[in-house]
C-alpha cells in the first residue's frame, strides 16, 4: 500500500498519455470552438459576481436610481444567457467530440486484439482483456469530455477572478489569499491516500468482475459439481473485501471533505470580518464586499476541485499506458487483407518440424516431424493424449510459428504465405463446436460473408442439418443461445461442418469431430464429414479409430514423434505396434 501511496505521475508518463489525444483530430474544429465556448463561459461567470455586487449597491445607495436596478438586473439576466448558450455548445461540442475520438479507441483496441495470435488470449484472462475495451476506455471518455473541461475551468477562473479582487482591495485579496496555500497542501496529502484507496478497491472489484464472467461461462460446471455455493462464497468475501476498502477511502473523503468546508467557511468568516472592517472605514461598499465574497467563492472552489483534476489524471494515465501497449502490438493479420485470396492443391510437407509452446518454451511438443500429404488424401492422427496430434492442425493454420524444421504447401514454405489467404483455403471443425449465439443462419453464414440464401441452404443440405432445422418454427432463423447451448451435440457438428463445407477449402482439418457423439449422431455427422471431405486434402484427429478405416494414411504419434505410419489393414497386420495396441484398448471399453 506504501508504494501505491509515493507513487507520482512523471512528465514523461503524462506526456504518453497525452498522446492519447491525437484521436481527437479528426474533430480539431469542434474541439476548438468546444475550448473557445470553455474559456468564454468560464470569463462571463466571472463577470457575474461584478453585477451582483452593483446590484446590492443600486438598491442600497442612495445615489442610485430606481431604473439603474433595473438596467444592471437586465445586463445580469443577459450576461447569465450568454453564459448558458456558450455553456451548452461547449458541453455538446466536447460530448461530440469525445463520443467520435472513444469510438474510434474502442474500434481500434477491439481489432488489435482480434488480430493478436493465438498465444496473446492464452496467456491473458477474457475479463482482462475486456476490461481494456470497457473500463479504461470510459476512464478517458470521462477526461475527454468532464476532466478536461473542468480542469481548464478550474485554471482559467482564478487568472480571470484575481485581477478583479486586486481592484476592489489589495488588502483583503492578500488576506483571501493566504488561506489557499494550506488547503492545496492538505488536499494533496488526502488526495494521495485516497486514490490509492480507490486504485485498491478498483482492483478489487475487477477480480470479482473475473469471478461472475467465468462462472457465468462456465456454468454448466458449476451446475454440474453443485459449487454455487462455493462461487457465492469466493464472490462473497472479494465482495466484502472492496466494501472494506471503500469505506476506508470513504472516511478519507470524509474527512477531507469536512476539512475543506471547515477551512473554506473559516477563511469566509476571516474575509467577511476583515471585509466588514474596511466597509466600516468607507473603503469599499458592501457591494463590493458582496462581489469579493463570490469570487472567493469561485477561486476557492476551482483550487479544490484541481485536487480532483489531478487524482483523474492519475486514474488517466494508467489508462491510457494500458491501452497504448495494445495499440502499440504487433498485428498477426490486418483486416484490410480479407480480399486476399490465392489458389493452393492441397499438397502438404512438414521436414524435420520441431515446435514447443510459447508458454513452455523448454518443452518439445512436436520433434522432428517429417510427413508429405498429397493432394486429397486423408490423412489421420492417433495416439495417446499429449502425442502433439492437435498441435500438428494447428502449425498447419500458422496459429503458432515452428522452432526449427519447415512447412510447405504445395512446394511453398508456409511463412511465405499471407495468413488470411491461407486460412481461406483452410476449413476446421473442431471437437468441441463453438456456436455464437445468433441464428442457424447466421452461424452457417460465419463460414463465408456474404453468402447467398441458396448458398447457405445447399451447405446446410449438404451436411444432413436441414431435417432437424426444419423442425424448428423459425427454420434458419432459429436462435442457437450462447456457445449453441440450444442444440444437442450432433446438431451443433452439423452446424459447424455446414460452415466448413460454405468455406469450400482445399484443406480441411477434422479435430476429433465426432468423439463426442451418441452412435446415431456420429453416423448422421459421419456421413456429412464424407461429403465434406471429398476433393480436399484432409487431417483428422481421430479418438475413436472405427472412424478412420478409410483414411489413405494413418499416422501414429507418440510423446511428439512418428512412431508408425501405414493403412489400417498394414499396421493392424505388424500385430505388436502403438496402433494395434491402442485398438485393442478401445474394444476392451
Amino acid at each position: 500500500m506504501a508504494k501505491e501511496v509515493k507513487r507520482k505521475v512523471s512528465g514523461d508518463e503524462i506526456k504518453k498519455a497525452l498522446s492519447i489525444y491525437r484521436f481527437i483530430l479528426p474533430y480539431k474544429w469542434q474541439f476548438i470552438i468546444g475550448l473557445i465556448c470553455l474559456v468564454v463561459s468560464t470569463s462571463v461567470v466571472a463577470i457575474i459576481p461584478v453585477g451582483f455586487g452593483k446590484l446590492i449597491d443600486a438598491a442600497t445607495l442612495n445615489s442610485m436610481k430606481g431604473d439603474k436596478l433595473l438596467e444592471i438586473g437586465l445586463i445580469l439576466g443577459l450576461t447569465l444567457l450568454v453564459q448558458a448558450v456558450f455553456s451548452f455548445f461547449r458541453i455538446y461540442l466536447f460530448e461530440y467530440v469525445s463520443q467520435h475520438a472513444m469510438a474510434t479507441i474502442r474500434k481500434e483496441v477491439y481489432e488489435k486484439i482480434i488480430t493478436q495470435p493465438l498465444y496473446f488470449f492464452e496467456s491473458r484472462r477474457v475479463g482482462e482483456l475486456t476490461s481494456r475495451i470497457t473500463t479504461d476506455i470510459a476512464q478517458l471518455q470521462e477526461s475527454f469530455s468532464l476532466n478536461l473541461a473542468a480542469f481548464v475551468r478550474q485554471l482559467v477562473l482564478p487568472i480571470v477572478c484575481i485581477p478583479f479582487l486586486l481592484t476592489i482591495s489589495t488588502e483583503l485579496t492578500f488576506w483571501m489569499l493566504g488561506t489557499f496555500p494550506l488547503m492545496i497542501l492538505i488536499a494533496v496529502i488526502f488526495g494521495r491516500y485516497i486514490r490509492a484507496l480507490s486504485k485498491s478497491a478498483q482492483d478489487s472489484l475487477a477480480q470479482t468482475s473475473v469471478i461472475v464472467e467465468e462462472t457465468f461461462q462456465g456454468i454448466d460446471v458449476v451446475k454440474a459439481f453443485t459449487n454455487e455455493r462455493f462461487e457465492a462464497g469466493r464472490y462473497g468475501v472479494l465482495n466484502d473485501s472492496v466494501i472494506g476498502i471503500f469505506l476506508k477511502a470513504a472516511k478519507f473523503r470524509a474527512a477531507f471533505v469536512s476539512f475543506i468546508i471547515f477551512a473554506m467557511f473559516g477563511a469566509i468568516v476571516v474575509i467577511v470580518w476583515k471585509g466588514l472592517s474596511l466597509v466600516a472605514a468607507n473603503d469599499i461598499s458592501f457591494g463590493e464586499l458582496v462581489k469579493f465574497l463570490l469570487y472567493t467563492v469561485f477561486i476557492g472552489g476551482s483550487l479544490a476541485g484541481l485536487s480532483e483534476s489531478y487524482a483523474v489524471v492519475q486514474k488517466t494515465v494508467g489508462s491510457s499506458e494500458r491501452i497504448q501497449e495494445i495499440l502499440a502490438l504487433g498485428e498477426e493479420i490486418k483486416t484490410e487483407d480479407a480480399s486476399l485470396s490465392v489458389n493452393i492443391e492441397g499438397d502438404i510437407e512438414f521436414n524435420n518440424v520441431s515446435f514447443a509452446y510459447p508458454s513452455r518454451p523448454d518443452q518439445l511438443i512436436l520433434e522432428d516431424i517429417s510427413l508429405h500429404v498429397k493432394p486429397g488424401e486423408k490423412v489421420a492422427f492417433v495416439g495417446p493424449s499429449g502425442s502433439g496430434k492437435s498441435t500438428i492442425v494447428k502449425l498447419l493454420a500458422k496459429l503458432y510459428t515452428i522452432q526449427s524444421g519447415a512447412i510447405s504447401i504445395d512446394g511453398k514454405d508456409i511463412d511465405s504465405f499471407n495468413i488470411t489467404s491461407l486460412r481461406k483455403n483452410i476449413g476446421t471443425v473442431p471437437q468441441d463446436t463453438m456456436l455464437f449465439g445468433g441464428t442457424i443462419r447466421e452461424n452457417i453464414a460465419y463460414g463465408k460473408i456474404g453468402a447467398t440464401d441458396e448458398e447457405i441452404r445447399d451447405a446446410a443440405q449438404k451436411a444432413f442439418a436441414l431435417d432437424f432445422i426444419h423442425l424448428f418454427p423459425e427454420g434458419m432463423e432459429t436462435i442457437v443461445g450462447e456457445r449453441g447451448v440450444k442444440l444437442s451435440g450432433g446438431q451443433r457438428q452439423r452446424i459447424a461442418i455446414a460452415r466448413a463445407i460454405l468455406r469450400n477449402p482445399k484443406i480441411l482439418l477434422l479435430d476429433e469431430a465426432t468423439s463426442a457423439l451418441d452412435s446415431e449422431s456420429e453416423r448422421l455427422v459421419k456421413s456429412a464429414l464424407d461429403e465434406l471431405m471429398k476433393g480436399r486434402t484432409t487431417f483428422i484427429i481421430a479418438h475413436r479409430l472405427s472412424t478412420i478405416r478409410e483414411a489413405n494414411k494413418i499416422i501414429v504419434m507418440n510423446k511428439g514423434k512418428i512412431e508408425e505410419v501405414g493403412t489400417h489393414e498394414e499396421l493392424t497386420a505388424k500385430g505388436d505396434g502403438l496402433y494395434t495396441y491402442l485398438l485393442k484398448l478401445q474394444y476392451a471399453e
